[in-house]
């Protein structure tokens, strides 16, 4: 069956928040292509408010992973996909996660029609009908991949846009001065790529009197006390309030993660902060972002694979240092932020 002839269609990518990002682009270009079909996604109940409001999907299914743990969780989850998922006929289901889970929920709808990559990982690609190869795998950006699943599946890729909503206002949060603003995400759960409070301090030391609203997840001793111009947001915030912050400030300063992937599906006034990771490969997709890696900020389209490969020996020795980057390191960084600004 065509693309065009499809009424409705499934999109599979259960998690994480960087990867249901990276996938946004791709469903918004099927949606194009099919404006009247059913766009349905099957995600983890945890990060479905991330899909809230988008407007070219018609149901979000979230997929209770947690409680399928064990070793009965796999014949569970089989259950409750023969329940929710075998209740609507689907013309195409596109899995975008590529693992046996996902495969197998895929081929448990009884679609019409299974698509996948190629490369898979648990041998997901059985369960297909038809396996996407993309070109160069281990140099293509995940954007680029899922958008050739989509390709593949009959949409143009013209214009890719991740049709994120509007996101939720902070209650409570005192409104912004009428200087410029940045949100700053600098910790992160992976390895060695959080910066430190005392990275943090120096930073808004450096950038003052600038407004600062620090978010996201932080699971060591804050200091007593943040510099002035910090608005103390860590633990408070759920997605669709990130969302709308990332939308209310001027900059997102982000290290390596799903945030700053979500800013970066908003806005191209990102800078991804790198220590071990491949910008050209895990940093922000937009052409027009901005990467920092080894004391150099660079533009993404100036940005290939081979530039700053991925270190994995650094990134051990990173778990073994109290902090990620020099004094140099931040001077570069606030001072790329101040000439943004001052534009």
């Amino acid at each position: 069956m065509k693309l065009t002839e499809c009424k409705r269609i499934l999109v599979v990518k259960p998690s994480s928040l960087g990867d249901i990002i990276h996938t946004l682009p791709a469903v918004e270009a099927i949606h194009r292509a099919v404006p009247d079909a059913k766009i349905d996604w099957l995600v983890n109940t945890g990060w479905s408010p991330l899909l809230k409001d988008v407007t070219f999907l018609d149901r979000i299914i979230s997929f209770p992973r947690k409680e399928f743990r064990g070793i009965s969780g796999g014949l569970k989850a089989v259950t409750w996909a023969k329940r929710v998922l075998q209740q609507t006929h689907y013309d195409l289901t596109l899995d975008f996660q590529g693992l046996f889970r996902s495969a197998l929920l895929s081929r448990l709808t009884k679609t019409s029609r299974v698509m996948g990559f190629q490369k898979t990982r648990e041998g997901a690609s059985l369960f297909y009908d038809e396996k996407v190869m993309v070109q160069n795998w281990s140099a293509t950006h995940a954007v680029d991949r899922n958008l050739a699943l989509a390709k593949a599946a009959g949409a143009d890729i013209v214009y890719p846009n991740f049709g994120l909503p509007e996101g939720d206002p902070v209650e409570g949060l005192t409104p912004m001065s009428d200087k410029p603003t940045i949100l700053l995400h600098p910790f992160s759960r992976g390895g060695g790529k959080s910066l430190s409070t005392n990275e943090v301090i120096e930073l808004a030391d450096q950038l003052a009197p600038t407004p600062i609203i620090l978010v996201g997840v932080f699971e060591g001793n804050a200091p007593g006390m943040w510099p002035d111009n910090i608005t103390d947001l860590i633990g408070q915030t759920s997605l669709p309030q990130l969302i709308h912050l990332i939308r209310l400030c001027n900059w997102t300063v982000s290290v390596d993660s799903g945030p700053m992937h979500l800013a970066a599906g908003i806005t191209d006034r990102v800078l991804s902060l790198h220590t071990w990771s491949n910008p050209a490969m895990v940093g922000p997709w937009p052409k027009s972002s901005y990467a920092f890696r080894e004391g150099e900020i660079v533009q993404v389209i100036d940005l290939t694979p081979d530039r700053f490969p991925e270190r994995r020996d650094l990134k051990s020795a990173y778990g073994k240092q109290p902090r990620l980057f020099k004094p140099d390191d931040i001077r570069t960084i606030t001072s790329f932020l101040r000439m943004q600004l001052a534009k």
